[in-house]
């Protein structure tokens, strides 16, 4: 029976270990990427939304005639705007805790 070469069978297990070095770090590393993008990306799509449709609502309050007096009349569109987008940002947030617990 012949022995094995020692330098085949050093080079055997460097490539082993460099696959599996490959497996367990870079591979998860760039899964990580994707989902770091997809959720940037998200991130940003639903931060316009939310800009886009509280700038629209505004200008929806603004539109009416109740607002178009004097000073006060006119920057109540833009603490109703606040107002809702405070109240989203809180439902939102009591949704994510709420989720959060359950998870533990």
């Amino acid at each position: 029976m012949a022995r094995p070469n020692p330098i085949e069978e050093f080079q055997d297990t460097q490539q082993m270990l460099v696959d599996y070095a490959k497996q367990e770090t870079v591979e998860p590393l760039k899964d990580l990427g994707r989902y770091v993008g997809v959720g940037m990306a998200g991130s940003l799509v639903m931060f316009l939304g939310v800009f886009f449709l509280s700038l629209a609502s505004l200008r929806l309050l603004q539109s009416f005639e109740v607002f178009s007096g004097g000073s006060w009349a006119s920057l109540a569109p833009y603490g109703m705007a606040l107002a809702v987008l405070l109240l989203a940002i809180l439902i939102i947030y009591q949704i994510m805790s709420r989720a959060q617990e359950e998870v533990r």
